[in-house]
């Protein structure tokens, strides 16, 4: 064999080494696969004032929660149980970063965060995800599936980076993902999580009338209403295309919204 083939075949053997390593290593280091998880092998940050602070607030992990998100103020709130039954805020986290407009999730790979009512159990969560922690919000549900959206790995989680979920600082998921765990493992079956494109006032309302949404968003509101009134979750179900609630959940065809068992 003279120089220059033995030159060439080196070179493509190297190349074929390179590219065998280049799909090797991220899936040793977790950035391919299902959900592009990676262990963690200890708690990044100490929950001790977490702790105080749901004490100083008349809470404690475990107590029951409920999780609400705003897309266009980019915030989520952490409601807990309070002793006389109902829902009190406890804490606010601005939203780092999330994908897509003002709308519900249609397609997987639309880059758009979902909106509607989704409920987390514990098999949603991911105490390994490459994002310091996550929960999988359960999108599809039964309403996204009777209207033909598609999607999957939908999640909140730490990383301030996103393509579909809502992205927090890992800080302030370490936090959220400690009460809902806490109240999953004290005996809350599923948590809700309300997901909505804005404050649901009136005003807002008005303001986006002509949105081809605002039909769907007015079916949200009657969710947001029911809570506004009893500080405590309705019961959702999926019927005729659309949310219904309370005793409405309870007709025939109807599908209720539930995370995963």
């Amino acid at each position: 064999m003279n120089r220059a083939l033995t030159a060439f075949v080196t070179g493509l053997c190297l190349v074929g080494v390179m590219a065998v390593a280049g799909l090797v290593w991220p899936v040793l280091s977790g950035y391919l696969g299902p959900r592009g998880d990676i262990e963690i092998s200890e708690p990044r940050y100490d929950r001790t004032k977490l702790q105080s602070d749901l004490a100083s607030a008349g809470f404690g992990l475990g107590d029951a929660a409920y999780v609400r998100i705003f897309k266009r103020e980019h915030l989520l709130e952490l409601w807990m149980a309070s002793a006389d039954g109902g829902f009190e805020l406890f804490r606010s986290y601005p939203i780092c970063k999330y994908s897509g407009q003002l709308g519900p999730k249609l397609a997987e790979g639309d880059k758009q965060a979902p909106e509607g009512f989704y409920r987390v159990a514990r098999k949603q969560l991911n105490p390994n995800s490459r994002h310091h922690l996550a929960f999988n919000i359960g999108f599809p549900n039964a309403l996204d599936r009777d209207l033909g959206r598609t999607g999957s790995f939908l999640m909140v989680h730490g990383g301030c980076t996103s393509v579909g979920c809502y992205a927090m600082t890992d800080e302030q998921i370490d936090e959220i993902y400690a009460v809902i765990e806490a109240a999953l493992d004290r005996g809350q079956r599923e948590v809700d999580v309300s997901i909505f494109p804005f404050r649901m006032t009136e005003t807002a309302l008005q303001a986006t009338a002509g949105d081809e949404w605002s039909p769907f968003w007015q079916n949200l509101k009657q969710g947001f209403d029911l809570f506004e009134q009893h500080k405590a979750p309705p019961r959702v179900a999926a019927c005729d295309g659309s949310y219904v609630y309370g005793d409405d959940t309870l007709g025939p065809d109807c599908k209720p919204i539930t995370g995963w068992v």
